[in-house]
């Protein structure tokens, strides 16, 4: 049976970025509304390597997850003020990387989140090759690292960052080719880059449904996000188009009914479904609405 999960930077981060809902709200709240755990995002003050530098903090907040009856699906580190592509050297993500990855570890995670960090409009500006290099140099030191550890690393892309075009992303596959690396299949990301060609620099390349897409990236996949998509991303403070919109579940266009099933046949190593609510004004009081549509996902698709 499949395992429930919300991704807690919904509650902290973009229209909450000013005012975050309480991380011990939130875990109190998950445990009412009876998820079995939450994915931990490290940003705006939620527990992260930099808070919690102590084992002994990190053991406090495990028992404080014990008490609610949660445990962590995985972990999105807060790289997001780091130079990846942008930068010859990589030496201070590479550290924060495995400072993360400890952290990890030490609250017994077994999985880490990673993206690109820069936005695609980096294609115009820096060449390809470049890039990539730059990119899969790194990763493969980082995704060594965590293998070491115990830990295995989820690449989320998305129309946000560089490298979102379907190509793009199974050469970076193609390069890293490690058993504990591998793609974060997000419903409304798949649909916002696979299928919309969302902020691809130059020609846009699509494919026709997220099942050709899933087809693309099946035997790649080791971590699963759950969300409904507008065919929209979000807009930015400028008003122009950042990432995908993630509506709760009913409020978009998906249907959960052709794309679950064949997305709950991928072996992904573990038996978490995760909600990501990233960036939707309204997260908080669509949680209860969405982890009733998960439960019921997970009872028709998750056995």
């Amino acid at each position: 049976m499949k395992k429930t999960s919300i991704g807690t930077w919904a509650y902290n981060v973009g229209p909450y970025g000013e005012n975050p809902i309480p991380f011990e709200t939130v875990g109190e709240t998950l445990a009412e509304l009876k998820f079995n755990g939450m994915e931990l995002g490290g940003f705006n003050g939620y527990p992260n390597p930099h808070n919690h530098p102590e084992k002994e903090q990190r053991d406090e907040l495990k028992e404080k997850m014990k008490n609610w009856g949660l445990s962590f699906s995985g972990f999105a580190q807060d790289l997001w003020s780091e130079e990846l592509l942008n930068t010859d050297d990589q030496s201070k993500y590479i550290s924060e990387f495995k400072s993360n990855v400890d952290f990890a570890v030490d609250l017994e995670i077994k999985g880490v989140r990673v993206d690109c960090v820069q936005p695609p409009t980096i294609h115009k500006d820096v060449e390809f090759d470049t890039l990539f290099s730059r990119l899969t140099t790194t990763w493969d030191t980082c995704i060594n690292y965590a293998a070491d550890k115990g830990i295995y690393v989820t690449w989320e892309f998305e129309p946000g960052f560089a490298f979102n075009k379907p190509s793009y992303v199974l050469r970076v596959l193609d390069k890293l080719q490690h058993s504990n690396f591998g793609l974060m299949y997000d419903t409304c990301h798949g649909q916002m880059m696979g299928v919309n060609g969302a902020r691809q620099e130059g020609e846009k390349e699509v494919v026709n449904d997220q099942i050709e897409l899933i087809n693309k990236f099946s035997g790649r996949i080791n971590h699963i996000h759950l969300i409904d998509s507008d065919n929209k991303c979000h807009k930015d403070a400028n008003g122009n188009d950042e990432t995908s919109s993630h509506p709760p579940f009913g409020e978009g266009i998906l249907d959960f009914d052709i794309i679950v099933p064949i997305l709950a046949k991928e072996n992904v190593g573990h038996d978490w479904w995760t909600v990501d609510l990233c960036f939707w004004p309204e997260a908080w009081d669509a949680t209860e609405k969405c982890k009733v549509a998960l439960d019921n996902l997970i009872s028709k698709y998750g056995n």
